[in-house]
Order: C-alpha cells, then sequence, then structure tokens
C-alpha cells in the first residue's frame, strides 16, 4: 500500500476511471478525481498532494491557467496531459509551471511510469532532506535542500519541486557538462527519449530567477551541441 496523494483532473470520466483503476493496482490507495478546475481547486483546500494530473482541456477552465493557480499553494510534481500535439503548447506548459507533459492518445502505462518515476523522486528527495542537510552558499543566491528554500540576494525566491532538484543537481556538479536527456534521468526519473524541453524550459525558469542577464547566462551555461554546465558563482 503506497500512502502518496495524487490528485487526477481531467473532464472524461473514463480517463479518471482508467487512471484510478491502473494506479490502485499498482498500490496507491490515496486518489482524488476531479472532472473541472472548480472542483480540482476545492479539493486543493482540504488535502495535500504529493502529485497532480492535470488535463489541458477542462470545461471550466484551461489547464494552464489551473496550473499558475495550483503553483501559488504547491510544488509538487504536475504532470500534463494534452491532446494539443505542437511544440509551442507544451512548452507553454511547461513555462507555466508545469514539470512533464504526456501528449493525448497516451500509452496508459507510460503515463503510470511517469506518476511513479515523480513519486519515487520525490521520495528520494524527502529522504535526502532527513538524512542530511544540503545548501549551497553563493554570492549571488544560495539553495537549501533541507528547507526547500531558494534565497536570490536576499529574496526568498519560490521555487518549484523540479527546478530546486535541478539546481541541487548542477550545484552538486559544479562544471560538469550533463546532456538534457542525462538531466532527465537524473532528476525526473526516467528513460523516456524526446524530453529534451522539459529540461530546456526548466532551465530557462532557472535563469530567470538566477542570472543577471538570462539572455546572456554566466551560471547554467549552454554548450551548443553538447549539453549543459553549472559554473558556481565566486563565494561558493
Amino acid at each position: 500500500m503506497r500512502n502518496e496523494a495524487i490528485l487526477v483532473v481531467d473532464d472524461e470520466e473514463g480517463i479518471l476511471i482508467m487512471l484510478e483503476n491502473l494506479l490502485r493496482k499498482e498500490g496507491y490507495t490515496n486518489i482524488t478525481k476531479a472532472g473541472s478546475a472548480a472542483e480540482a481547486l476545492m479539493a486543493m483546500q482540504t488535502a495535500r498532494f504529493d502529485m497532480i494530473v492535470l488535463d489541458v482541456m477542462l470545461p471550466d477552465m484551461d489547464g494552464f491557467s489551473l496550473c499558475v493557480e495550483l503553483r501559488k499553494i504547491v510544488n509538487s510534481p504536475i504532470l500534463f496531459l494534452t491532446a494539443r500535439s505542437s511544440d509551442l503548447d507544451k512548452l507553454q506548459g511547461l513555462y507555466l509551471g508545469g514539470d512533464d507533459y504526456v501528449t493525448k492518445p497516451f500509452n496508459p502505462m507510460e503515463v503510470i511510469a511517469r506518476i511513479q518515476a515523480h513519486l519515487r523522486r520525490s521520495s528520494l528527495y524527502t529522504s535526502d532532506v532527513l538524512s542530511a542537510e544540503e545548501m549551497y552558499r553563493y554570492d549571488t543566491f544560495t539553495v537549501n535542500r533541507a528547507t526547500g528554500q531558494l534565497i536570490v540576494g536576499n529574496v526568498d525566491t519560490p521555487c518549484p519541486a523540479k527546478e530546486l532538484e535541478l539546481l541541487l543537481y548542477f550545484c552538486k556538479h559544479p562544471n560538469r557538462v550533463f546532456t538534457a536527456q542525462q538531466l532527465y534521468e537524473q532528476v525526473w526519473g526516467t528513460m523516456v527519449l524526446g524530453d529534451e524541453k522539459t529540461v530546456v524550459v526548466h532551465i530557462s525558469r532557472l535563469r530567470k530567477k538566477l542570472e543577471a542577464d538570462p539572455s546572456e547566462p554566466k551560471l547554467i551555461v549552454t554548450l551548443r551541441g553538447i549539453g549543459y554546465k553549472f559554473v558556481p558563482p565566486s563565494g561558493g
């Protein structure tokens, strides 16, 4: 039996029932279903969720707008289910705070695998927090695993869980080059091809928080055709 709380938001009853049944077969019992944004927001008022699966096309509010509202109150991983196949739509969801996406029509077991991977990474992250404090302090920012905080200058800066994990991974491996696929496997925890865009968007979001000029990054730099590396600022 697994105690992680999962919120599944989709206006298609068949998808809600299918995902609930598959999750229960995997041992998850704390599952809440919502058929609209209003139901999802109501559920958030009474429970804390470790994972959110969010359809983009909802009857009362699009999933992108709902994601923005959810990010005001929760840092848990958000997995988008989207029938929109364009890269622009996928990237929009990630830029607005989503952590991952699966395109409809989807293989149900892929969705379950993604959910399990996010929950597994969150569990490992929590275990690391309990076992040892990991903090990196630089002239321009401080990131603290134990408190889940990112301090930029003297400002406590909101940072969703996956962004924080990615930044901590970079800080733990300074000046080391990683491909986008390697970062996805290490931080997201699944080996699925074609998820480079997810990493690219999260790096872009981190740059907006950390860099003096995100268009000319000095901390998380791109080595074209190779990958990315973190160059620690002075004071590290």
